[in-house]
């Protein structure tokens, strides 16, 4: 052999030998790239039933074990990026509201940081929230509540059992206002290794089941409270218009509480803890609202992205379930389906040919259980898909394919709220269903930019306890009655004579200038 062969020879042999002895140190010092450091893995839901006995020792052992890889979250901002009550609106004296530090109070509080420098006198004082959040995987990534961090100009996280006064910095990796959560990365790492929440089942969760509740309420950090599960799929919280189904919890929950988890008796994370219902005099009342851990975990691959993707129809639903005497109205086999009661001019669903009124009993070969069902196989389908719907109109079934748009929050939080009118120049008239109506003048009639000829009444006033105080409002203008036109007053109050109690009542109104289906039950 020459003496070139034999030197190329042992160049490849020190070659291996380095990339064999490189690997060995790197399995040894646990070593990654860079690049997949930076990924947060997706934690695996354990989905074993939950089984076992309750002991005296058993909530000690999940706050032992759990407490670590709970953390307190400290912001700083200049403005709230919105109010409370634009999310959780008020019924009377009670308030849905969202959970921050700050002497029991709800609201973020200022704090005088003397001159601002460089920044303009004209930009307020500096706002600071508390909340809590959990880490889910050991490379700093954190899940915790999207209004806990919302406009904060500065992130500060302590951990449990850490010196006093030390906390460390962090950035936002992605964001969701529709499930109110926020995925979070340390910037400043701890010497120490971090701890790591596992992830239960939330469908697995049943009322009457045991729940334990870790967070940092009004900034007494690492507080653990006990209850159970109160109810399943309370539609709270989201966007105006897009509630999210919540799982209820008594375990007490208190301003500071938001992002923190709450824990199955296995120590596993089944939800988020995200808002109290409760008057304004106190905080705890023993109804809390948690968003649930499979919805969050099914999101996690998008907020490490940044963005958060989702399909939209164009289309609003009517929240009611159908009910028997409504699906047979309809010429339905059953109770399954949902019912449409706007179509956006130019939408996808209006450019399929969905109408309102239309009942969705498939979506794309899935039959529809209901309305919450509709909405969360059409968010979930990826935009630019074409899928086919089936649809009952006038007792005939209809096969129509529907092309997905992307969702855009924004814009669709921009929509303008209806604006009621009540022209005093004739007495009301009261229908006997809690609805009170005024006929449409000319005026009237130009300045909502009704369809010519057409429109009845306009509704003045809705009793509170009606059962069409779920469909309607002041404002809305009555088009059709039962699927008739009617022009007058008095054509509306004779065809809702004709319905008898027990029977569903269909209107066509007119809302913002659109065209709206909704149904109630007459009483």
């Amino acid at each position: 052999m020459s003496t070139r062969k034999i030197s190329l020879f042992y160049v490849v042999l020190i070659a291996l030998a380095t990339m064999a002895v490189t690997v060995v140190i790197t399995s040894r010092l646990d070593l990654t790239p860079s690049s997949a450091a930076q990924a947060v893995s997706v934690p695996p839901t354990n989905s074993a039933p939950l089984s076992g006995t309750i002991d005296a020792t058993t909530f000690r052992t999940i706050a032992k074990v759990n407490a670590p890889a709970v953390v307190n979250i400290q912001t700083e901002a200049r403005a709230r990026g919105r109010e409370l009550t634009e999310y959780f609106g008020g019924q009377g004296d009670d308030l849905l509201r969202r959970f921050f530090g700050g002497g029991g109070d709800d609201q973020q509080q200022p704090t005088p940081r003397g001159r601002n420098r460089g920044r303009g006198n004209d930009e307020g004082p500096v706002m600071q929230g508390a909340g809590t959040g959990f880490v889910i995987d050991k490379g700093g990534f954190i899940l915790t509540n999207n209004h806990v961090i919302e406009g904060a100009e500065k992130i500060k996280v302590t951990l449990y059992g850490g010196e006093r006064g030390v906390s460390y910095a962090a950035k936002v990796i992605g964001h969701d206002s529709l499930t109110d959560s926020a995925l979070l990365q340390l910037t400043d790492m701890p010497s120490q290794p971090l701890s790591e929440m596992k992830f239960g089942d939330s469908e697995q969760m049943q009322p009457g089941d045991w729940v334990m509740a870790i967070g940092n309420p009004f900034q007494l950090g690492h507080t653990v409270t006990v209850g159970v599960i109160s109810a399943l799929g309370r539609p709270m919280g989201g966007v105006n218009g897009r509630e999210q189904p919540m799982l209820q919890t008594d375990a007490a929950i208190n301003p500071g509480n938001s992002g923190g988890p709450l824990l199955n008796v296995r120590g596993e994370v089944i939800g988020m803890n995200t808002a109290i219902y409760t008057d304004q005099r106190s905080a705890n009342i023993g109804i809390g609202f948690a968003t649930p851990i499979n919805a969050l975990r099914d999101l996690l691959p998008q907020l490490r992205k940044g963005k958060v993707i989702r399909g939209v129809m164009g289309v609003e639903v009517n929240r009611d379930h159908l009910n028997t005497e409504t699906a047979k109205a309809f010429g339905l086999p059953n109770t399954s389906g949902a019912i449409i009661s706007f179509v956006k001019p130019s939408g996808p669903a209006d450019k399929a040919g969905i109408e309102p009124g239309d009942v969705i009993t498939e979506f794309n070969g899935r039959p529809v259980k209901d309305s919450d069902a509709l909405v969360a196989m059409v968010v979930g389908t990826k935009p630019g898909t074409t899928v086919p719907v089936t649809v009952f109109r006038n007792n005939q079934r209809k096969s129509l394919n529907v092309t997905i748009d992307e969702l855009d929050l924004d814009a669709e939080q921009g929509r303008s709220t209806r604006q009621g009118e009540n022209p005093n120049d004739q007495e009301p008239t009261p229908t006997g269903l809690g609805i009170t109506l005024d006929p449409i003048t000319p005026e009237l009639a130009r300045r909502m930019d009704l369809p010519r000829s057409e429109g009845g009444a306009i509704i003045s006033d809705v009793e509170r306890d009606s059962p069409a105080a779920s469909a309607v409002a002041p404002g809305d203008v009555i088009l059709e009655v039962n699927r008739q036109p009617v022009s007058t007053v008095s054509q509306i109050t004779r065809e809702l004579q004709k319905v008898q109690a027990g029977q569903p009542v269909f209107l066509k109104v007119w809302r913002n200038g659109q065209k709206y289906f909704v149904t109630f039950t007459k009483r």
